[in-house]
């Protein structure tokens, strides 16, 4: 079966989507298309809704997150809290091999 067309795919979308299939309006050099190559597309006009609105889709959104159980949280704290050990051991180090060399250049 031969690959669907640029304009095949478009008209596919236009039906899924509930809005008319779009007839090109000059052909582009391949046969295809409406002739605005090289436009990007206009964005789609949505009519301005009120706060309530958008709290309602905030939390349409938030059904949708998969929260972490109680293990998963429990041991990515314990991840973060090795890795803050790790990097204040690091950096106290680093800071008291400093302070000597500091030290040292500045009372000669």
């Amino acid at each position: 079966m031969a690959r669907e067309t640029r304009a095949q795919r478009r008209a596919a979308r236009a039906e899924q989507a509930g809005a008319p299939p779009r007839r090109p309006s000059k052909p582009t050099a391949d046969g295809e298309g409406d002739g605005r190559r090289g436009r990007p597309p206009a964005p789609p006009s949505q009519p301005r809704r009120g706060r309530f609105a958008f709290f309602g889709e905030s939390w349409a959104e938030l059904q949708k997150v998969e929260w972490p159980g109680q293990s998963q949280v429990i041991q990515a704290t314990v991840v973060v809290l090795i890795a803050c050990i790790v990097v204040g051991v690091y950096l106290y180090a680093n800071d008291i091999v400093w302070k000597h060399v500091v030290q040292r250049i500045l009372n000669q």
